[in-house]
């Protein structure tokens, strides 16, 4: 297959929040956007204000870049299908939440085709979900990480400076490469738990009665409580085994708390307080 795709053209596979930002983004930039997506309103609110038109068959071999912004088993299903059309020395990138779920399914697909697949993920997202709170600044200045496939040093070079090149309407503020275990490790204390934490917390009869009595920490803590279930259900499965371990382990830090205080041990607390402190300074230092 020869090369067919038109420069500054792109291709965006899922309208939600990420999706819609990447269609904005590029948008803002210039570039010709198509998308498709389930949803058939959606994409039609999309091609009011933001995309060319749909991502059909005939329009895939004609992008430079790809996005795969849905579900792991929606995108991985969606390249499966679709890897044929794409264009030889085009890019698929996707922004799934995990990693080993995706990549190593997508890589093997991309093995059989002239197309190179990257795996990507957004440091970016807000409390909302859905194309309407998308927006073409979600990712200024925010990280990147990147899964790259396995090429030789060189090969692996170009195309991490050509997708640099390609992602620079979206205004990342940095890139840090990994493997696929390293990224869902990582991911699994930094993102997912705190989503678990936060979406436990609220289940307190407490929290009904909240109005009057809360301020920051609350509205910090809380923020992430609401969240698609759907969509957190699938990349907490796919990294059950990371963020199960990252969860005992925060039951065995809150059990210290606990005890300190059931004991009135005003020592051990004030010692477990002050490790904390130290702890969230030395993070931070780094």
């Amino acid at each position: 297959m020869a090369r067919t795709f038109i420069g500054k053209r792109i291709g965006i596979v899922g309208l939600g929040l990420i999706g819609g930002s990447f269609a904005r983004a590029y948008a803002a930039a210039g570039w010709e956007v198509f998308a498709w997506n389930r949803t058939r309103s959606t994409l039609e609110l999309a091609q009011i204000e933001t995309i060319e038109g749909e991502l059909g068959d005939e329009l895939i071999p004609t992008c430079e870049l790809i996005i795969l912004a849905g579900y792991p088993a929606a995108s991985i299903e969606w390249l499966s299908e679709k890897a044929p059309l794409i264009s030889e020395e085009a890019i698929v990138i996707d922004a799934v939440g995990v990693k080993r779920a995706i990549v190593s399914e997508c890589f093997d697909i991309a093995r059989k085709y002239p197309f190179t697949f990257v795996g990507c993920h957004p440091m970016a997202g807000t409390q909302h979900s859905g194309f309407a709170h998308s927006r073409a600044n979600l990712f200024n200045n925010a990280p990147l990480v990147i899964v790259p496939p396995d090429l030789d040093d060189f090969e692996r070079l170009e195309v991490l400076e050509r997708l640099k090149t390609l992602l620079e309407p979206c205004h990342f503020g940095s890139f840090t490469l990994a493997s696929a275990e390293e990224h869902d490790r990582m991911i699994a204390y930094t993102s997912q738990l705190a989503h678990v934490v936060s979406n436990a917390y609220v289940k307190s009869p407490t929290a009904q009665n909240h109005k009057g009595y809360s301020a920051g920490s609350y509205k910090d803590l809380t923020r992430v409580a609401r969240l698609n279930a759907t969509m957190w259900t699938e990349l907490f499965l796919d990294n059950a085994d990371f963020l199960s371990a990252e969860i005992g382990m925060l039951i065995e830090n809150l059990s210290a708390y606990r005890d300190a205080l059931e004991a009135r041990d005003g020592e051990r607390l004030h010692e477990l307080l002050a490790e904390g402190d130290r702890l969230k300074r030395e993070a931070e230092g780094r």
